[in-house]
């Protein structure tokens, strides 16, 4: 065990743990970060990024995050490939066991282990992951400009990246298993009333075409009911079937809510004194990795405090 206890510890190395270290360090507070289990988060499954401030040309996802990581580096912070497997919130300093066997102690901890979206899980939507299937229509819609396009779900999520999609996409089609959405009812009356938004309904995806080209070529449906199938030309897919916070540590210990976000009391507070949460981990309006940036100096300001 170590017998130094460090004054902030940052769980998460996407932009939200970034900026929180990089804000830590110029405090001369010495920031440790666990990177976690996917270092940079889901910036690190994105292309090209246009809409960061400070960047005048497209930067790819994976360049943007070790920006970040060499900025926190040069000003002070210390960073680390190791993710946290058991956290004890109980009395200060809290502890933080890791899955390599380290055990640290720290005055403040500040959760930035984002949120991680749900996919179809079928091979050829990973085998074309960034190359035509996405999970973020405001990060990747721009590029589909003039395009067919396809997003699936049927929820709020769903019905807004439709929405948002309907603004630069030449057609959308939805296609959600059930006959009904299940989005709030003012989402639902937007979405019908919108020509460009067609819908298929009992209907899932069994394939996704074509990862022997290396990009989006159409998919293969399934009708639920009349156990047709059939393959429908697009040029790209929006899974939008929902996000899963990656808060499984903290049950038990932290309010979550219904969907296992951190409930954040004030600023980045999450009633536990010392104890911050920044990014994904508990926003589920935003979900940009600017305002995960914003939160994550909320936080370190609000630790060194």
């Amino acid at each position: 065990m170590s017998e130094n206890i460090r004054n902030v510890l940052i769980l998460g190395s996407g932009p939200a743990g970034l900026t929180a270290a990089i804000y830590a360090a110029r405090a001369n507070l010495h920031p440790l970060v666990l990177e976690g289990f996917v270092p940079g988060g889901q910036l690190t499954i994105t292309t090209d990024v246009e809409n960061f401030p400070g960047f005048r040309d497209a930067i790819t996802g994976p360049a943007l995050v070790e920006e970040m990581r060499a900025q926190a580096e040069r000003v002070g912070a210390e960073i680390i490939l190791d993710e946290a497997t058991e956290v004890d919130l109980s009395k200060r300093p809290f502890v933080v066991r890791t899955n390599t066997g380290s055990e640290f102690l720290t005055k403040t901890l500040i959760i930035a282990t984002g949120a991680s979206a749900k996919w179809l899980g079928i091979p050829s939507e990973t085998a074309l992951y960034n190359r035509g299937v996405s999970a973020c229509a405001t990060c990747d819609g721009f590029f589909f400009r003039g395009k067919d396009v396809i997003v699936v779900g049927g929820g709020d999520t769903a019905i807004e990246e439709a929405m948002y999609l309907s603004r630069l996409a030449n057609t959308v089609t939805l296609i959600h298993r059930r006959d009904t959405l299940r989005a709030s009812k003012i989402m639902q009356d937007r979405a019908f009333k919108n020509e460009k938004i067609t819908f298929m309904w009992d209907t899932v995806i069994k394939e996704i075409l074509d990862p022997a080209v290396g990009k989006v070529t159409g998919v293969r449906i399934h009708n639920l009911k009349t156990d047709e199938e059939k393959v429908l030309p697009t040029d790209g897919v929006f899974v939008a079937i929902g996000h899963k916070p990656n808060t499984d540590l903290f049950k038990g210990q932290l309010d979550l809510d219904d969907l296992g976000y951190i409930c954040v009391t004030k600023g980045t507070h999450v009633g536990v004194p010392g104890v911050f949460a920044a990014g994904d981990v508990h926003d589920t309006v935003y979900r940009q990795a600017i305002t995960a940036a914003g939160t994550g100096c909320m936080a370190a300001l609000d630790a060194s405090r």
